[in-house]
């Protein structure tokens, strides 16, 4: 029986460790050829070295599957390019493209640096877009030429852009509007045979182990695991998703689910005074559903605080 990805090329940025790793080892048990791209740098995106990268590769050639290291920069639209252009030299073709890199530089609203905005947003925001153009386009290219076209791009939202999280302004406005891209994109690629879905993952990783108190026994590690992220991202890749686009799903080890969007909730006419809407509004927050929580459940919303 075949696998679900057999023969199916995959690029997966990040996966020298974490939740890419995971991805790049599943999608490779089911038969894909990988591309393993990552810099190998520290979690706030400093430094780095092939090291990581090169040691998911090995263990996928070690368990018999095809893979080979990338080390370009994601948030570098040319680097972006050549990754994509690796792939398809390497394999052959180009059927799925996990954006799953990213770095953390966590700090409240007034304290943050322009460069701490700048750089999350470089490597979450941009880093998805670049590697997403460039295979975009080249699937575009290939379904003009009349060919039949299966591309996949599989995208990282985070709880804490889809729910919000205190302390993240900068990683939850970059996860939140990767999740607007994916359902954007979704769109425009769908007439050329191309699906654009997410995936936010709630995982104890690298980059979340202080965000969190630590798992006290062996089972609640397993259920923060990143191995639970893999499995619906691997699906996502393969040609059985081809119906399913412009989705954002979260996944963990206690529950996989769909992360509802937007919707327009309670309203009323138009009102031109602004001084007649504070009962308008009262009432219509009144009957409207409450923001969710970052367990994904509504709650309430955060209440102003007096001091700094």
């Amino acid at each position: 029986m075949a696998r679900l990805c057999e023969g199916r090329v995959a690029i997966v940025t990040g996966a020298g460790r974490g939740i890419g790793r995971e991805h790049a080892l599943s999608l490779a048990r089911q038969g894909a050829k990988v591309v393993v791209n990552d810099l190998g740098g520290a979690v706030d995106g400093t430094g780095g070295e092939l090291t990581p990268a090169q040691s998911v590769v090995d263990e996928i050639i070690a368990m018999g599957g095809e893979a080979v290291v990338n080390g370009d920069n994601v948030a570098d639209f040319d680097g972006a390019g050549r990754m994509i252009a690796q792939a398809i030299d390497t394999f052959g073709d180009l059927h799925a493209v996990i954006n799953n890199a990213g770095i953390l530089r966590d700090r409240m609203l007034v304290n943050m640096t322009e460069e701490e905005w700048d750089a999350v947003i470089n490597v979450h925001l941009k880093g998805t877009f670049a590697p997403a153009k460039h295979a975009c386009g080249y699937w575009r290219d290939r379904s003009k030429a009349g060919e039949a076209v299966s591309g996949r791009i599989i995208n990282t939202s985070s709880v804490s852009g889809i729910y919000g999280n205190p302390g993240q302004t900068n990683y939850g406005a970059a996860k939140a509007g990767i999740a607007a891209f994916t359902v954007i994109s979704a769109l425009e690629m769908a007439r050329y045979g191309v699906t654009v879905n997410a995936v936010a993952p709630v995982a104890l990783t690298r980059m979340t182990e202080g965000l969190s108190p630590a798992p006290e026994t062996p089972e609640e590690a397993d259920l923060r695991s990143p191995r639970w992220i893999a499995p619906i991202a691997t699906w996502l890749a393969s040609e059985e998703s081809g119906g399913v686009t412009g989705r954002v799903f979260e996944a963990s080890g206690e529950f996989l689910a769909v992360a509802e969007g937007w919707v327009r909730g309670p309203s009323v006419s138009p009102i031109e005074d602004p001084e007649a809407l504070g009962p308008v509004v009262e009432t219509l927050l009144s009957t409207a559903r409450k923001n969710s929580g970052m367990d994904g459940v509504a709650g309430g919303p955060p209440q102003p605080q007096e001091g700094n």
